[in-house]
């Protein structure tokens, strides 16, 4: 039997609090999710309070077949994010302060899973309280050569620092980013000229092994050194988007890991995120074969 690849989500582990009623969120989550569903082995290193909420959370994250081992629980609240959707779908999102997440406890379990990660996905919005930013830090810097750090930025509200973005694509290999986010990177590192021009700029300038740029419905282009690819995004009927975004980033994850080629990747990436758009909240399980 093939080994699967091992990969992790670290950061926020939430209720999404949709219209329709609350779901599992968190872009992490997310991500470890859409991977495991990609065929490869997922892990999720997050924080619950001791209550109701992080009770039925754990119940949820098992039944969608995820592990709840570096899971952690502390006396902060399981954390809630209020969502309201256009009527395009889109979410705008209300995070609340001072939750479980912002507290996640580097240890030497987390450091031992860090040595065995072929891949691991972080965000900027975890990194918002010293905490868990330092958690974050060290996973990346006890992650074995070769495994693919990546950066997925997600601004959310006040939630970031220029300082914060810069260290997180230092350490990173692969950026994801989508076209609200380039302006906002682009002001910090000084980018110019068109959209490929700039994501060509922060290709070099951070020696990035890809850079993924999600547009919504008009596509998604994802750089390398020596790569450019452009697909235009599925046509579909939207229910919402909440998680498209992270599905992209673990389906192209898995399977480069795999070993398949770029574009395929690409372009099942860009099905699986436009599939996701079809269904109710970020964790829909999947009756398809990714990879």
């Amino acid at each position: 039997m093939i080994k699967k690849p091992i990969v992790a989500g670290i950061g926020e582990l939430l209720w999404d609090m949709l219209p329709a009623g609350k779901q599992l969120g968190g872009a992490p989550c997310n991500f470890a999710f859409h991977a495991m569903q990609a065929g490869c082995e997922s892990y999720v290193i997050s924080a619950i309070g001791q209550d109701e909420l992080g009770t039925e959370l754990i119940k949820t994250l098992n039944h969608l077949g995820l592990s709840d081992q570096y899971i952690q629980k502390n006396s902060f609240p399981t954390s809630t994010v209020t969502i309201k959707l256009d009527d395009q779908g889109h979410p705008d999102y209300t995070i609340h302060e001072q939750v479980a997440w912002d507290h996640i406890q580097w240890n030497a379990q987390i450091e031992k899973l860090a040595g065995e990660l072929d891949a691991v996905c972080f965000g900027s919005l975890a990194q918002r309280s010293f905490e868990s930013e330092h958690s974050v830090v060290s996973l990346i810097s006890a992650t074995k050569p070769g495994c693919l750090k990546v950066f997925d930025i997600n601004l959310r509200q006040h939630y970031y620092t220029k300082e914060i973005i810069i260290q997180s694509i230092n350490l990173s290999d692969v950026l994801k980013l989508n076209e609200d986010e380039l302006p906002v990177v682009a002001g910090y590192t000084g980018l110019s000229g068109d959209i490929r021009s700039q994501l060509t700029q922060l290709l070099k300038q951070f020696n990035l092994r890809y850079i993924v740029y999600t547009m919504g419905s008009k596509g998604s282009i994802i750089v390398s050194a020596d790569e450019y690819s452009f697909i235009e995004a599925p046509r579909i009927r939207v229910t919402d988007t909440v998680g498209a975004g992270d599905a992209f980033t673990a389906v192209f994850i898995a399977g480069l890991l795999k070993g398949y080629p770029l574009t395929e990747v690409h372009q099942k990436a860009a099905e699986i995120a436009a599939l996701v758009c079809t269904k109710k909240g970020a964790t829909p399980k999947l009756s398809i074969f990714i990879f």
